[in-house]
């Protein structure tokens, strides 16, 4: 062949060809009629979204519980005023009046109160990341199947409406089967610096970095994740403990999936997803946590529909509904514990990974410092 003949430029083809906005379901989901009583435990900065998300869905939160109780007490005048309040979560756990409680504790201090909440027949919400042992998860998911009780997580990023979108054009069939999905966030994270936060060895990669692998292990349903690679480093100048700079590769049967953080990031901060399938591209990019554009391209066409919503609030009106829905319907929660160990498995991995140096087989790390 001449040369001539050969075409080594690197051309992108854009569609001029429009497709219809698919009607997806990415919004927060609701029951059709059960309205429990709900109780949360632990009212700290997290609680505030938490209690906000119920009243704007119309929930009942009838009390509220937190170790030090003026913080109970202050959000109880800031969302709930009828809302009883106490310091001991075993009042709360005694009320045959609360079949739902969520727990807005962090991980240490959430598994005892967890496993009480359980044999005290209580449907349960937990906060992320779920727990810190995987074993420990096993244990609770099937502490809450023996009791014919329903164990969700706080995965709220599930019902941010462009990852949401995302999930569902992928849940349709609309891209194929998924052959390789990029995450590159950069943002400003020294937010965390001189508060507890900056003691988490692995703060970019396990206590930010849970919302993304759970995102991929949704872009990925049924699909088992064979290896992952990982590496954390120090930014330039940073004067925080953790490393805030974290990338990860996580390989899959005929998948690929990198995930790329700068948490040091202070310009033009922004996050950016691709999902490319066998027969279709979707993505999207904007603030982080935020992202305001989405493109579906297909060999139909092209979109870029509109969305409703933000991940604050409706990220959490997702996990407390689909919660709810789930105990109505007797299935499974989308978010359900079970399922979660799936998102964790990827993320631990990816920790020791970072520490070793050495690809990690998901599930094979049992746990996380």
């Amino acid at each position: 062949m001449a040369d001539q003949d050969l075409n080594y430029s690197l051309q992108a083809v854009a569609t001029d060809k429009r497709l219809p906005v698919p009607d997806l379901n990415y919004r927060p989901p609701k029951p059709r009629r059960y309205r429990p009583h709900i109780a949360l435990i632990g009212c700290g900065g997290i609680s505030a979204d938490h209690l906000r998300a119920c009243r704007a869905a119309g929930y009942d939160v009838l009390a509220l519980c937190d170790a030090f109780i003026e913080r109970a007490e202050k959000r109880r005048a800031e969302f709930f005023p009828a809302a009883a309040v106490c310091a001991d979560y075993r009042q709360v756990l005694d009320r045959k009046d609360v079949e739902v409680v969520d727990l807005a504790l962090h991980p240490e201090a959430r598994a005892p109160i967890l496993r009480a909440a359980l044999e005290a027949g209580k449907h349960v919400l937990s906060q992320k990341p779920f727990v810190a042992d995987l074993a420990l998860g096993r244990e609770l998911v099937e502490l809450a199947a023996r009791r014919g009780l329903k164990l969700a997580v706080n995965q709220n990023g599930r019902w941010a409406p462009y990852l949401a979108f995302i999930r569902e054009t992928i849940a349709h069939g609309l891209i194929g089967e998924t052959a390789t999905a990029e995450v590159s966030i950069n943002w400003d994270h020294t937010w965390t610096r001189g508060t507890p936060f900056e003691d988490l060895r692995h703060l970019i990669l396990h206590d930010f970095g849970i919302h993304w692998f759970d995102a991929v292990a949704s872009f990925f349903p049924g699909r088992t994740a064979l290896r992952v690679s990982a590496a954390t480093q120090l930014c330039p100048g940073q004067q925080m403990k953790p490393a805030m700079l974290a990338q990860a590769l996580i390989e899959f049967e005929n998948g690929l999936a990198t995930l790329s953080f700068n948490g040091h990031c202070r310009h033009d901060q922004r996050e950016r997803i691709t999902v490319a399938g066998t027969s279709g591209v979707v993505r999207s990019h904007g603030a982080v946590c935020a992202n305001d554009f989405i493109r579906l391209e297909t060999a139909d066409g092209a979109c870029e529909p509109k969305l409703e919503g933000r991940w604050f609030d409706e990220g959490f009106q997702g996990t407390i509904g689909e919660l709810l829905c789930a105990i109505e319907e007797d299935r499974e929660p989308l978010n359900g514990a079970k399922e979660n160990l799936r998102s964790l498995e990827l993320c631990f991995a990816a920790c020791h990974a970072a520490d070793t140096g050495s690809p990690q087989t998901p599930g094979a790390v049992a746990r996380v410092e």
